[in-house]
């Protein structure tokens, strides 16, 4: 699949979890713009991420301070293109891991630790 591709299934993908969410989880979603990109800019590598990472959540937590070191508003970034590598150009892995790498940088939108992401089974 080309990118413009990706993007409309991975858009799909997201709006169906979000349509999940229970209500009080689904209006703080709806709150964080979702970005969809081919692969992590070399701003982000710099940061010291890797290239192949699938997702990435940037800016404040809801309801958290605003951090004077971060610009950036909250948003989730997801690499569709490294998704799809990861999936091995899989659809059905493809949306899995859309799916779950979304609702992992929900996770850390609303405040929750790796721990926390993980006893919730987004990991």
């Amino acid at each position: 699949m080309n990118f413009p591709q990706l993007t409309a299934v991975a858009a799909q993908v997201v709006s169906a979890a979000q349509r999940r969410l229970p209500a009080e989880v689904r209006a703080a979603a709806e709150q964080v713009p979702v970005c969809y990109e081919p692969h992590p800019n070399a701003a982000i590598q710099a940061e010291g991420w890797e290239p192949d990472i699938l997702g990435l959540f940037v800016g404040h937590p809801h309801r958290g301070e605003l951090a004077e070191g971060s610009p950036l508003p909250p948003q989730i970034l997801l690499f569709l293109e490294n998704i799809w590598d990861y999936a091995e150009a899989d659809e059905t892995i493809y949306r899995d891991e859309v799916r779950l790498t979304y609702l992992h940088e929900l996770g850390h939108y609303l405040g929750w630790d790796e721990d926390e992401i993980a006893e919730r089974g987004l990991d």
